[in-house]
């Protein structure tokens, strides 16, 4: 299969990457930095949104997975950094839409990313793909997200969204600021501890999105989470665990208000996702218990 990946260097693409290129899959990578040639061997693509992607490359893609987007975690969400967010992921979708509408042969499917801040903070309540969506910034950026690459059904191409939660894995990702402070014998949980995360690990991230691509029966939204979210304060404790380090230091909710204003409301909130669709589908993941994937991960990088 011919795939095309965008935000294919980041911590889940490269290692998408990576796995289906072992598989023998054909991959290119869009990229606007120079600096991630190293996948010159590969299949490499400078592409910049809002200019679409040239009709010779796409008409022979068979599918397209679009993980492109600035990170939501790098601090402060001020004006500027929430229009970079905006901008990085629906300019990116409506391109790649945009260059389906231009060939003969679109691509068979598009698995698009979203995040589970498309329900915005709903407490304990459990929510599966039907659940509705929040109403904050980040749950109006995932909405108009998925509306642009929702918009390729009518080209005939199958859409997956895939609204990720946090990725576990070694080597990167928000995991690795959040051990920090662990490490330093300072680690535990923020706020009351009593916020869901929905958590994955990478492993299985890319699991599902190779198991989407052999199912032809799977469309729409798909919650690309572990089956048993954790709340903060557990999912410190297992951190401390994995590293051997206590899990004793509070960080008070006024001081993530203070120090990361609209964001720091998001790690305060949080919410409870259950995969409900992928498990019915039939995909079995690899970690389902928070404990194990952080001993796997620390294990890894030993």
């Amino acid at each position: 299969m011919n795939i095309l990946i965008t935000g294919g260097t980041g911590f889940i693409g490269s290692a998408l990457t990576e796995e289906l290129l072992r598989e023998g899959h054909n991959v290119v990578i869009t990229t606007r930095r120079r600096e991630s040639m190293w996948y010159e061997d590969r299949g490499i693509l400078k592409w910049s949104p809002p200019a679409l992607i040239p009709s010779d490359i796409i008409s022979r893609i068979d599918a397209i997975i679009n993980l492109a987007g600035e990170s939501i975690a790098s601090g402060r969400w001020t004006e500027e950094r929430k229009a970079l967010i905006r901008q990085s992921r629906i300019d990116t979708t409506r391109a790649i839409v945009q260059s389906i509408r231009n060939v003969n042969r679109p691509p068979g499917i598009l698995i698009s990313a979203s995040a589970v801040g498309y329900y915005g903070a709903r407490g304990d309540e459990e929510l599966t793909e039907d659940s509705p969506p929040g109403n904050d910034f980040l749950a109006d950026v995932c909405k108009e997200w998925e509306g642009e690459a929702m918009k390729a059904e009518d080209e005939g191409v199958r859409v997956v969204i895939t609204r990720i939660g946090l990725v576990l894995g070694p080597g990167g990702g928000l995991l690795s600021r959040m051990d920090r402070p662990f490490r330093f014998f300072i680690g535990g949980h923020i706020g009351t501890g009593r916020q869901w995360f929905s958590w994955i690990h990478r492993a299985d991230l890319i699991g599902i999105m190779r198991f989407i691509l052999e199912h032809d029966e799977i469309k729409g939204p798909v919650n690309a989470t572990a089956p048993h979210p954790v709340t903060n304060r557990e999912f410190s404790k297992a951190l401390g665990r994995a590293l051997g380090r206590p899990s004793w230091f509070n960080v008070p909710s006024f001081a993530i208000r203070l120090a990361l204003g609209e964001f720091g409301e998001m790690l305060l909130t949080g919410q409870r996702v259950i995969p409900e669709k992928i498990i019915k589908a039939g995909y079995q993941f690899q970690y389902t218990d928070v404990e194990e994937a952080l001993r796997s991960i620390y294990r890894e990088n030993a």
